[in-house]
């Protein structure tokens, strides 16, 4: 049976020249990342360089990610620019249609709206809106529990990477205030809720047991309401709330060398990653540190040409296909499921880097080439899909039919999953190399053995002979 009353008294007192009570803060910014200290801040001073030189892209970047804690800096900067130079950089931002726009805006009015196209446009923010109410009687405490994690979900895909970026270096930013403040709404929500109902205790100590494995936030909320109320509920977590994306970022510019340049780049890849973790997924998991790895952007933007990154690949694809025997596409093995799970990782890289940084593009396009002429169809097939899955949100209407922006023409063909890759199995009949390898465990699944016979019959003939089984 519960401890509490409704006519216990609560540590809610009244605020003088208030009307109602005051209500503990739940949560503060500065403690709920880790710990953060640098004694150079060189993202700061490389930006107000930046704004003084003459590359627009950097420029954009600078101003979209706003690592620095003067607000005023770029407008300050620009408005000193040359008009020309201010011309050109928001001529970069517009499409050739709104020249004539640009045309009529004084000099100051081009600044602020490079400014305005450069900053991130995300949803406004929105009051927490799920509230306890009678209804809930029909609805187990796990439903409940998912109904206050998706809430809590909702609140958080309204803050913007670059937002959670300049937090996670520890510069203030509203929009995280707002989404800390919003939980504390849900403790006043569920105060007034038990205060009222105090028989829905017992649900509500099982709702705090299934939100532990969910959103921190939500659960620090449920949990401090209980034991507000007196309900003998656990201790919890002491954590960082964001410390699942904050201290990944931090952890990048602890590393990374003090190239602001750079850092922004490898930010708009990891960007998109973060939209396709965080915001497009159905159930978020709020433990699992964020991933930073940008292997694949860091080997292509070292490499000295196309060719010479695809030589790589190869040369790393051949020691990884070594292994590979008929016997791992009977049962697969370890060799077989980590190549299947690294061509979707080298896909996803692709996607990543042309929707952060779509300038190189071309030059990705060049590396696709580059590894088919070397008869790596294991790479090329990998680059081919993070290309199309990025085209095709760019489609061309004509008339009833939809047609994705067109990627490497002349060979996109060979990917066409019709009839099993039929143009791909073609192909490789004709110039066998490092296989793709989805077509050729559909065809074992259809075919048998003798599909395999066929396969390894083609690897032998290739110049793989002395790294295939």
């Amino acid at each position: 049976m519960s401890a509490y009353s409704p006519s216990a008294s609560l540590p809610f007192m009244p605020m003088p020249g208030q009307p109602g009570p005051a209500y503990p803060l739940l949560f503060r910014s500065e403690t709920e990342i880790p710990p953060f200290f640098v004694q150079y801040r060189w993202w700061e001073d490389e930006a107000a360089t930046v704004f003084w030189a003459f590359d627009p892209l950097e420029i954009q970047r600078v101003i979209r990610f706003g690592l620095y804690s003067n607000a005023s800096l770029p407008r300050s900067i620009l408005q000193n620019r040359d008009p020309h130079t201010i011309r050109e950089i928001l001529v970069s931002l517009v499409s050739p249609d709104e020249l004539a726009f640009v045309d009529s805006l004084s000099p100051l009015q081009k600044v602020e709206e490079i400014l305005r196209r450069c900053r991130d446009n995300r949803a406004p923010l929105v009051p927490w809106s799920w509230v306890p109410t009678q209804r809930d009687r029909d609805m187990n405490p796990l439903r409940i529990a998912e109904a206050i994690d998706a809430e809590s979900q909702v609140q958080f895909t309204r803050i913007s990477f670059e937002r959670l970026v300049r937090y996670s270096l520890t510069l203030k930013e509203p929009a995280v205030e707002w989404f800390l403040q919003q939980h504390t709404a849900l403790y006043i929500h569920l105060i007034h809720f038990l205060q009222m109902f105090p028989e829905e205790l017992p649900r509500y100590l099982e709702v705090e047991q299934h939100l532990r494995s969910r959103s921190p936030f939500a659960h620090r909320a449920v949990h401090q309401c209980l034991r507000d109320l007196r309900q003998a509920v656990p201790g919890r977590s002491s954590s960082p709330a964001f410390e699942f994306v904050a201290g990944p970022i931090q952890q990048l510019f602890l590393s990374f060398p003090p190239s602001l340049k750079d850092a922004l780049k490898v930010l708009s890849v990891l960007g998109a990653r973060f939209e396709r973790t965080y915001i497009h997924a159905r159930e978020m998991n709020w433990t699992k540190p964020f991933a930073v790895d940008f292997s694949f952007l860091e080997d292509l933007t070292a490499s000295m040409s196309a060719d010479d990154f695809a030589k790589t690949i190869t040369t790393g694809d051949q020691s990884c296909f070594s292994g590979l025997t008929q016997k791992s596409f009977v049962e697969p093995d370890a060799v077989i499921k980590r190549l299947l799970v690294t061509w979707e990782l080298m896909s996803m890289a692709v996607w990543e880097c042309c929707t952060g940084l779509p300038e190189l593009i071309e030059y990705i396009e060049e590396l696709a080439q580059a590894l088919y002429n070397r008869h790596d169809y294991h790479a090329f097939a990998a680059i081919l899909s993070g290309l199309f899955r990025y085209n095709t949100s760019f489609l061309k209407i004509h008339g009833n039919t939809a047609i994705p922006s067109p990627v490497l023409p002349q060979l996109a063909g060979l990917m066409d999953p019709a009839e099993n890759f039929v143009a791909y199995r073609q192909e490789f009949q004709q110039r066998p190399g490092i296989p793709f390898l989805f077509p050729h465990i559909r065809e074992y699944q259809q075919h048998g053995p003798p599909a395999l016979h066929q396969l390894f019959q083609r690897l032998q003939t290739s110049n793989l002979e002395s790294n295939l089984h």
